[in-house]
Formats: structure tokens, C-alpha cells, sequence
């Protein structure tokens, strides 16, 4: 007989959408369908329905996805969990940190760590825990053996999109839908495809209207979409455009929402590459679809600072894709992060430059600060402090509406980030 499984989701706004394809996933087994999923937001909630949900399952598991970003504060969750509860609780982990830094994680007190997409993995570890049987061999997980010998798992298999819904139906969590995973950009700062793999994946237009009519149904009809670069889709290589599937999505997804809903494509929580941004695209976005704005990823305002960080564009590429955006009556959101590795005085002052450019075409910059990531080229980069001159400029434009960003508060992350790689990546 199967034993009764809980499985207790901490639903955190960062972590929304990797949790809802999880539990989208159980669902999709007959056997872990009868899995309880519960979803819960408060951390001291969290602590308090353990206790609850223990007298009721023989098996109780607390899921986190944790962004390095959120690191101190889960784990500080994760002792407080160990301390009421010892071992009486299953604490598994995913998302990029513990992908990046799985015995790191495990060490916290967590007892499995998920690598890259978990939608497989999750599956077959809850129906080895529901018979009574192992799962350190499963594919895809990283756990400590009873000698606290580390064992990964390595994947041999990548993830077809349209065999898993992007947010579950049974514990109805209706969202953002995922239509592209993977990047081949291999950019040094970002995660993505160091983790989710070079190749592009696509959820077909079938399947994504699919879940938009079951959305319509519910009277739940402003669609937003979660690409790397939205503009690739269905592209072969994911590094072109195809114009003629870009445009048949998003008509398909009007023709099902009607003129009353809302549809929006490479606003957030997506973005563009510049180089994709031509009267085509924007042609598709003015007819289609419903954004005041496109979020275009800059990056940086020098051209080797774009070629050290991999981006694989020109500056040239930033400045033809805002004043194409703002002839066509959109808001240009342009993202460019300062304290890069291997930044000098010139790469700064250069990109300065190119962001009052792009103000005075009428963009807005959205300005971000390096942080290291694990499991990408520039995890153990050191992080800079932004100079004076850099700081000036965005506080004036800021004060003057032409600038935005967390790039303070993403300094002093940095900082954190930065040692907590030094003291780990080698362990």
C-alpha cells in the first residue's frame, strides 16, 4: 500500500513559476496525483502547519526553489525547520543556487537537491518515497548516502515542454506560461544556460493555446509568456527570428482571449535581444498584442565589455532597436549592469554615454549591479563598487524619472554573494 505523501510548497513571488510546474508535473502521474500539495506564502505559517499536516501523512515533504538571492533567508527557515521538527520532515530543494551549489544546499540541512528542470525527477523521487523505496540513484538529484558520501545524478534526458502543463490544474495555480527553455547565448553573468542547457526548447502553439482556453474559461485573460529572449521563439537555432511562428502565436492567442483580453510578449517577466528588435517584430507587438513597453537587454554600452561577457550583440544593435521601439509609439525599457568583471574607467564612462543617447531618444534605462552567480564563468569574480561618477549619474536620472533599478540594494547582495562563493565553490 502507498504511503500518504504531503508535499508543502513554500510559494514565494520570486519562486512562483518553477513551484507551479512542479506541482504541474505531480499531476500529470496517476500515482503522485493523490500527492496533498499545499501551497503556503508566510514563513511563520510555514512552520506552523508542519505541525498540522504531521498528523495527518506519513510522509510530510517542505519544498523550496531558492535564487542565491534568497539564500540567508531560506536558509535560516531551513534551521528553524531541522529545530522543531529534527527528522521527522523531508526538506528538498531546486532552482538556480542549489543547482549551482547542491552540497552547499545540502548542507543546510536539506535532505535532496533537484538539478536544473526537476520535472521527471520530482515524479520518480515522490513514488519511491510513497512505496517505501530508495531513490538515491534517480536522475537528476544530488543527496548525501548514510556515510554523508556525496552522490550527483547526473541527467541523461532534457525535458519536452509540452508533456508537462506550465502551472498546475488540480491545485489550481493559473499563470504565466513558460514557452521557451534554454539559451544558446551562454552569456558569463546569466544562469539560464548553464542550467537549462544551450539547445532552445519550445512549448508548440497547440499546447500553449491549450492552456489559454482552460485560462478563458476563468475569465482569466491577461496572458504573459516566460522566454529568454521572447522574440526566438520557434526559431531552429534560437538565435534568429521566425517571424511567421512568432505571428502565429500570438494570433492564435487573440483570436482565443478576444479584443477584452490582454496579451502581452517580451515585457516582463520577459525580455528581447536588441538585434531582434526590426519592423517585423515590432509590427507583431503594435497588432497583437497589448504592451505599453519591450524590455530590451542591453547590458553594457561597450562593445568589449559585450564581447568579454559572450553577448553576442553590437552596441550599434542597442541603439537601432530604442529608436525603432520609439518611432513605433512603444516605451524602450533598456537593461545595463555596471560593476562587470573586467570593467575600466573607459567601459564606464562609454556606456554613460550610450545611456544619455538612448534617454534623449526617449528610453528609460533599467540599471542593474553585477552579482556572481554559481555555475556561470563569472561565479568567483569579485564584485566592484560602483565609482562615484557612475552613482551621481543614476541617482540624478533616477530623480529625474529616466532611471530605475535595485542597483544599492543588488551592490550590497553582491558583496554577500561574493563571499559565499569564495567560502563554498571550492567544497
Amino acid at each position: 500500500m502507498l504511503k500518504s505523501v504531503a508535499f508543502i510548497i513554500y510559494y514565494q513571488k520570486e519562486t512562483i513559476f518553477s513551484m507551479n510546474a512542479i506541482a504541474a508535473a505531480l499531476e500529470t502521474d496517476k500515482t503522485t496525483r493523490s500527492v496533498d500539495i499545499i501551497f503556503i506564502r508566510e514563513k511563520n505559517r510555514l512552520l506552523k502547519e508542519i505541525n498540522s499536516v504531521l498528523k495527518t501523512h506519513e510522509i510530510v515533504i517542505i519544498g523550496f526553489s531558492i535564487f542565491t538571492t534568497q539564500f540567508w533567508e531560506i536558509s535560516e527557515i531551513i534551521k528553524k525547520i531541522r529545530k522543531k521538527y529534527r527528522n521527522k520532515v523531508i526538506i528538498i530543494a531546486g532552482g538556480p543556487h542549489p543547482s549551482g551549489m547542491p552540497k552547499q544546499t545540502l548542507n543546510l540541512g536539506v535532505n535532496v537537491v533537484f538539478i536544473g528542470e526537476s520535472e521527471k525527477s520530482i515524479i520518480k523521487f515522490i513514488k519511491q518515497l510513497q512505496k517505501g523505496a530508495i531513490y538515491q540513484d534517480i536522475k537528476g538529484i544530488a543527496s548525501f548516502n548514510q556515510d554523508k558520501t556525496f552522490i550527483y545524478n547526473k541527467k541523461d534526458y532534457i525535458i519536452d515542454l509540452n508533456q508537462f502543463p506550465p502551472f498546475p490544474l488540480l491545485n489550481t495555480r493559473f499563470g504565466t506560461i513558460e514557452i521557451t527553455r534554454g539559451c544558446p547565448y551562454l552569456c558569463h553573468f546569466c544562469q539560464t544556460p548553464f542550467i537549462m542547457g544551450v539547445n532552445p526548447r519550445y512549448r508548440n502553439i497547440k499546447t500553449i493555446c491549450k492552456y489559454i482556453k482552460l485560462m478563458k474559461k476563468e475569465n482569466l485573460t491577461d496572458i504573459r509568456f516566460i522566454a529568454p529572449n521572447a522574440f526566438s521563439y520557434g526559431s531552429i537555432d534560437g538565435k534568429s527570428v521566425n517571424i511567421e511562428k512568432l505571428e502565429n502565436l500570438l494570433s492564435e492567442v487573440r483570436n482565443i482571449i478576444g479584443a477584452e483580453g490582454k496579451v502581452f510578449f517580451g515585457s516582463f517577466p520577459s525580455e528581447v535581444r536588441p538585434e531582434h528588435v526590426n519592423d517585423n517584430t515590432l509590427e507583431l507587438i503594435k497588432q497583437y498584442t497589448d504592451n505599453e513597453n519591450i524590455i530590451i537587454g542591453a547590458q553594457s554600452g561597450s562593445q568589449r565589455m559585450l564581447d568579454f561577457c559572450h553577448r553576442g550583440h553590437k552596441v550599434k544593435h542597442i541603439y537601432e532597436a530604442v529608436k525603432k521601439t520609439i518611432q513605433r509609439g512603444l516605451e524602450a525599457n533598456v537593461d545595463f549592469i555596471f560593476g562587470l568583471p573586467n570593467e575600466r574607467k573607459k567601459d564606464r564612462h562609454t556606456t554613460l554615454q550610450v545611456m544619455k543617447d538612448l534617454i534623449e531618444i526617449g528610453a528609460k534605462i533599467h540599471a542593474h549591479t553585477f552579482m556572481p552567480l554559481p555555475n556561470t564563468p563569472f561565479a568567483r569574480s569579485s564584485v566592484t563598487k560602483i565609482d562615484k561618477t557612475t552613482r551621481s549619474f543614476l541617482k540624478e536620472y533616477n530623480f529625474r524619472g529616466y532611471v530605475y533599478g535595485n542597483w544599492n540594494k543588488q551592490e550590497k547582495l553582491g558583496n554577500k554573494i561574493s563571499e559565499l562563493l569564495r567560502n563554498n565553490l571550492n567544497n
